[in-house]
């Protein structure tokens, strides 16, 4: 099977019910300004941003045995996703979650995600020969087979994991050669606090690279072959809403990567791809196309990228 992806992906497809209030987050109450019903998922939306931006995507995780239960996965067809590839199952739905919006754009998300994860673990190589990239989220917990599947057959696993279930997280995180996570994560899993002290804790010698994305603050790096460590600070938009804009890093970082670029060129162009996602309501309707990205890059206020000080 020729290669006719850049990217594979499988883990969280969720269907979003979102509530924008009038107040911070941290307020007491507010009230309900616009309600809207959105598809999500850190995977499910990254492949969307990914083909977005140009790529060719592909989702092969659990995908529901009735095509009237497939509410997800006809969505992700619809923006040009495959899921030619995904096995099927009677107990894989999408999970349910409700976003609630603050004033500020920051949002807090309250999901169910009781479904059956992950991947068929009998996935053929052919498969994995479709593309050179394997995206997946922490939910790969339960088909670590395919993981291990991808990374013997040469693809480059990109991990987005925001919580740990223990071992088995442990075991995902050893596996995945460029991990892109939240510095929040970062530092529960270390008990560190610096990011330079964060990056350090998690290299290894198999690793491509190690990222952490935090927030309006930048990004944080390093990469294999590289002795520094990097920060590449954000760009200067104003936030209506952030649902959705890690994942659109995700998706932009693994299709620069797919298409050979250096794991901080792969960060310049996945940081202005969520800058732009974070101007527009809602986790999708805000994704932009390559054109807008490369616009960003070359604008005045692009930022370069800074040597980060150990200790």
């Amino acid at each position: 099977m020729a290669r006719t992806f850049d990217i594979l992906g499988f883990g969280a497809l969720a269907i979003d019910d979102i509530l924008y209030v009038d107040a911070p987050l941290g307020a007491e109450k507010g009230k309900v300004i616009k309600r809207a019903m959105d598809h999500g998922g850190n995977v499910a939306t990254a492949l969307v941003a990914a083909r977005r931006l140009g790529g060719r995507a592909a989702f092969i995780g659990w995908l529901p045995e009735d095509p009237e239960a497939d509410i997800g996965g006809r969505e992700l067809a619809r923006e040009g996703v495959d899921v030619s590839l995904a096995p099927r199952h009677a107990e894989a739905l999408p999970i349910r979650s409700v976003i609630t919006v603050g004033s500020n754009g920051d949002r807090f998300i309250a999901y169910d995600d009781e479904i059956k994860h992950g991947t068929s673990d009998g996935l053929p190589d052919e498969v994995f020969h479709t593309a050179p990239v394997l995206l997946i989220d922490g939910y790969a917990i339960h088909t670590l087979p395919a993981v291990q599947q991808a990374r013997r057959l040469g693809l480059s696993v990109v991990a987005d994991i925001e919580w740990s279930k223990g071992a088995a997280t442990d075991a995902l995180l050893a596996l995945a050669d460029h991990l892109v996570l939240p510095i929040a994560f970062g530092r529960t899993a270390t008990g560190c606090t610096e990011p330079a002290d964060i990056l350090d804790a998690f290299w290894t010698e198999g690793r491509s690279a190690v990222v952490l994305t935090d927030g309006a603050k930048g990004s944080f790096l390093c990469q294999a072959g590289d002795a520094r460590l990097w920060h590449l600070p954000s760009y200067p938009v104003t936030a209506v809403d952030t649902t959705g804009a890690g994942d659109c890093y995700h998706g932009a970082y693994a299709l620069a990567l797919a298409e050979g670029k250096a794991p901080l060129d792969c960060v310049r162009f996945a940081t202005a791809a969520a800058a732009i996602s974070v101007t527009a309501h809602g986790g999708r309707r805000g994704l932009p196309g390559r054109q807008d990205c490369l616009a960003l890059m070359a604008s005045e206020t692009a930022p370069s990228p800074l040597a980060l000080s150990r200790g």
